[in-house]
């Protein structure tokens, strides 16, 4: 079979559908996939030994729908679901299947708080659309492949680092309240003994520095300095990762790396923790209960909507410190 797998973003959740990638590649004698995304996330699944062509756009589906409909696929995984999937399906006029992307029950649960949300990851739910092809999940976390160049060696971050004896903190996130405000970051540093390497990007700079001014201890800032591959690397050599709810989270469930995630705006029942299937002692995931404003959005926001950041500001440091 010759195979189109779609997910145009974000980072989080196309990492996480390297599972079903995988399994269709094992499942399905002599398959050839394909995968569509967005330009800007191709180095996600550029090094993917299971995937045989990556086809990018960078605004529209019209840029790839001719040299889609020369492929000839034979079925058409839709893992984004949404407007533009739809279209391309129509215009490719190919068989396809998708996921239950429980729209409305995150809406209920953001505006009344009323749970009717599955039991289930996101990742078994992306495996709902590989069923009519006869593809199963056997419960398997996902993969992460780093390219040989891409490979962190410890001692261009400081000569002091040595694998698996050091911390990750991935401060970064696309909304403000999914991410651990600085005061909070320092509280936390304080009680952690090892050496901290804090990973993010450009934007995440001029936080970071903040973090390491207020810290004692090792805490370096490696921000903007790797590519998203090379802070890969970096978190796979550690033995903790620190994260907020955000896509390195999900890069580091690929590894055997401990993980300990804190959770702000967003919550867990979503579907979008760390995929581990039987390994959930390898992570934790720490959250303030009992807010009734929380989740306040199903992705996050810029600014507190009631201003006092609760769901942040009072996560409990001691525990967190004590589960790293």
């Amino acid at each position: 079979m010759k195979i189109l797998v779609v997910r145009f973003s974000s980072i989080g959740d196309i990492v996480l559908t390297s599972a079903v990638v995988r399994e269709i590649k094992s499942q399905i004698p002599k398959s050839e996939i394909h995968f569509l995304t967005k330009e800007v996330f191709k180095s996600l699944v550029a090094d993917n030994p299971n995937i045989d062509h990556i086809h990018t756009i960078q605004n529209s589906i019209k840029e790839v729908v001719a040299d889609l409909k020369k492929e000839n696929f034979d079925w058409i995984i839709d893992l984004h679901k949404n407007v533009r999937t739809k279209s391309l399906k129509t215009k490719l006029n190919k068989k396809s299947s998708s996921f239950r992307k429980l729209n409305y029950q995150k809406w209920k649960m953001v505006k009344f708080k009323k749970n009717d949300l599955p039991k289930l990851h996101i990742v078994d739910r992306y495996f709902e659309a590989v069923k009519p092809i006869g593809v199963v999940n056997p419960g398997i976390k996902g993969d992460f492949y780093i390219h040989k160049n891409n490979q962190v060696t410890l001692s261009t971050i400081s000569e002091h680092l040595k694998s698996q004896e050091y911390v990750v903190m991935a401060i970064g996130a696309q909304f403000s309240t999914k991410r651990l405000p600085i005061s909070k970051c320092v509280e936390l540093l304080s009680k952690i003994q090892s050496p901290v390497v804090i990973i993010g990007g450009e934007m995440d700079v001029e936080f970071a520095n903040e973090i390491v001014e207020q810290s004692k201890g090792t805490v370096i800032n490696s921000c903007g300095k790797f590519n998203i591959q090379q802070s890969a690397s970096v978190v796979e050599q550690s033995k903790c990762l620190i994260t907020n709810d955000t896509g390195m989270m999900h890069i580091g469930a690929c590894f055997s790396v401990s993980i300990v995630s804190i959770w702000g705006s967003t919550i867990p029942d979503f579907g979008m923790y760390p995929y581990r299937p039987n390994q959930e002692d390898t992570y934790s995931m720490h959250e303030v209960l009992d807010l009734s404003c929380r989740p306040c959005s199903k992705l996050g926001h810029q600014d507190c909507p009631k201003g006092h950041f609760k769901c942040m500001m009072n996560q409990d440091t001691e525990r967190i410190a004590a589960e790293i």
